[in-house]
């Protein structure tokens, strides 16, 4: 659940290791994702730095949909939908043209067609909206022969206790911004245009913080203290995580898992910081391999041993499972948030994972299988929400979002 993968209950990977991929590391994230900056020469904004996801303006007429490998900002909101009864072919059409014109003025910060509160659309507030599609979406006759390849729902693992609450849906939207009020306002505006088409199933809140005191970019925390996302390489993330999923209408887009990962800080805290390490893999400090040397981007030494022969990065830790190298090179691109609950007096804390890979049977299954077998975070770590959809890529001006279901 921190740098390498985090699929352990419903992670994916984490950012740092499962796939070698630099969260928004490259400046190639910034250039693909497509993206304006605003007072670029800033102090606080840290110039050009592509790793900084604040005061972004991105746009949706890229190869890939933003929201993906730009950089993660403080806010995440992710809202999943059920198609209402009866919704066909030429009603989805007619929704995704106006959702569509929805996320080209919400991310640009311009007023949205028909709203009245022009004033709570800005720019350069890093919005990004991501549409996907369930399996439920391709059940709609006449898109039933457009089903991509790789998109399958995940069976549950021995260490799942999934609830409806957070799990499954026609549709979702994935909504990230700088703050939660531009997160909000885009988040209203797109499930009030929605009603005719499509209903709320659940709706999950995350925060991150990929900024550090000196205010730098840095590779955020989970609420474990472990630094999560230290391996999504962008440089060479073309066939590792974008597919046309064998339909030329996909093609740009990539398969997506959600998981809501309750975590038990509570046992957690009581643990050794040295026993936290070993059950991840890494230092805590700045996430180095425990095999040395203490530095966050340095590769993992399987084969490195103490002097008494024991292996420093363990058997069951989250790290070696989760690795790429461990699992016949299988590749994610990992995304998380965290999440504080509170319902009915109770709190709880988690991660919102989500991961991008090419297919979700033949990537995500095999590595979160691997994980719930044996790695060590499962005894902290819950999967209580699972859901599976289909990204498909950005589209042309003059266009909308998968156009091509509709020609």
């Amino acid at each position: 659940m921190t740098s390498e993968s985090f699929p352990r209950t419903g992670h994916g990977m984490d950012r740092r290791g499962l796939f070698g991929v630099v969260a928004g590391g490259s400046v190639v994230a910034a250039m693909a994702a497509g993206c304006t900056r605003k007072n670029a020469s800033s102090p606080e904004l840290n110039g050009d730095d592509p790793r900084d996801p604040r005061g972004r303006t991105w746009s949706p007429h890229q190869e890939h949909q933003a929201g993906i490998t730009s950089p993660t900002p403080a806010v995440t909101v992710i809202v999943s939908l059920d198609l209402v009864k009866g919704a066909d072919r030429d009603a989805l059409r007619r929704f995704l043209k106006m959702w569509s014109a929805d996320i080209e003025a919400l991310m640009a910060g311009r007023k949205v067609p028909g709203d009245p509160l022009q004033d709570m659309a800005q720019p350069n507030v890093s919005l990004s909206v991501t549409v996907g599609f369930g399996l439920g979406f391709f059940r709609v006759p006449g898109l039933e022969k457009y089903l991509p390849d790789g998109l399958a729902e995940i069976a549950p693992m021995k260490h799942d206790k999934l609830v409806e609450d957070w799990s499954g849906g026609d549709l979702v939207v994935q909504i990230c911004a700088d703050d939660p009020t531009s997160a909000a306002y885009a988040q209203r505006i797109l499930v009030r245009d929605a009603k005719p088409f499509a209903t709320p199933r659940w709706v999950q809140h995350g925060s991150w913080r990929a900024i550090g005191g000196d205010g730098k970019p840095i590779t955020g925390r989970n609420l474990f203290g472990q630094v999560d996302g230290t391996g999504n390489v962008l440089e060479d993330a073309g066939n590792k995580i974008w597919t046309d999923a064998g339909q030329s209408w996909f093609t740009g887009g990539t398969m997506m898992v959600v998981r809501r990962i309750e975590m038990n800080l509570t046992t957690w805290d009581e643990l050794t910081r040295e026993r936290q390490e070993k059950a991840m893999g890494r230092t805590l400090d700045v996430g180095g391999p425990l095999s040395g040397p203490n530095e966050e981007m340095k590769p993992l030494n399987f084969s490195a041993r103490d002097q008494d022969g024991k292996l420093l990065v363990p058997i069951d830790s989250h790290a070696r499972l989760s690795n790429p190298a461990s699992n016949g090179g299988r590749t994610m691109f990992r995304r998380s948030t965290n999440y504080t609950h509170d319902e009915g007096g109770k709190t709880t804390h988690g991660l919102m994972f989500v991961s991008f890979q090419t297919s979700i049977p033949g990537v995500f299954t095999p590595v979160q299988k691997r994980l719930d077998a044996s790695d060590a975070l499962n005894e902290w770590t819950t999967a209580i929400g699972s859901a599976v959809f289909a990204v498909p890529g950005g589209w042309p001006q003059g266009k909308f979002l998968a156009h091509g279901l509709f020609a």
